[in-house]
């Protein structure tokens, strides 16, 4: 038996990694778009921003668990959430004034380094 990561497969393979990661950051910013349209949708009282908030939470859940079939499943979630905080963060700061204070940005930072870290280690 060959080993997955090597032989004739090694090119195929990690070209599902590759698209397992695709997979996986495509469902982070999925899940910036589901929390912004989720704030506009105000309490679900305003239809298009609560048929926005649903459609990007169902494709943000299909492609993580699109890339969970390739990726470990505890360093999926983590870099899946962590892109999601980060990103929802980020966004708020950019584009809705929210505090752009030191400690604020210094703990996204942390989450980033954590995600970088559970990559490294994850072999994939």
């Amino acid at each position: 038996m060959r080993s997955p990561w090597g032989g004739k497969n090694h090119k195929r393979n990690e070209g599902v990694r590759i698209l397992a990661w695709f997979y996986l950051i495509a469902g982070g910013i999925c899940e910036v778009v589901f929390a912004f349209f989720a704030d506009k949708a105000d309490g679900y009282t305003k239809l298009v921003p609560t048929i926005l908030t649903c459609l990007a939470a169902f494709i943000s859940i299909w492609f993580i668990s699109m890339a969970m079939k390739t990726l470990p499943t505890g360093t999926a979630y983590a870099v899946w959430t962590g892109l999601g905080a980060v990103g929802t963060a980020v966004l708020g700061m950019v584009f809705l004034g929210e505090p752009r204070e030191f400690w604020r940005i210094f703990f996204l930072g942390v989450i980033i380094f954590g995600v970088i870290g559970l990559n490294l280690v994850s072999g994939n």
